[in-house]
């Protein structure tokens, strides 16, 4: 019985993949980039903007972020989450 359990939770885990949220203060350039509607230039805005004002408050902020607009941020809102955590090193990430 704990076969056939353990085979229905993987079956299912495989179906149905955790959508886990990128977050703003953390993610890498190429975490961004996972993002569909982030590209490179947006990504590296995004590090920018952080870089220089510090860890976003809240998803909306993105609409502060060159590229970004608030139709945009709200497309994105479910696959962002912003976190209490420190920034990520300015370098973390970032392709040259």
């Amino acid at each position: 019985m704990k076969k056939f359990l353990g085979g229905v939770l993987l079956s299912l885990a495989l179906a149905f993949p955790a959508m886990a949220a990128v977050d703003l203060n953390l993610a890498t350039q190429s975490e961004l980039e996972s993002v569909k509607g982030i590209g490179p230039t947006k990504a590296k805005n995004i590090i920018a903007h952080r870089d220089k004002n510090g860890p976003f408050k809240s998803v909306d902020d993105l609409a502060g972020v060159k590229g970004f607009g608030k139709a945009s941020v709200e497309k994105l809102k479910p696959e962002l989450a912003v976190s209490g955590a420190k920034t990520a090193p300015a370098s973390a990430g970032t392709k040259k």
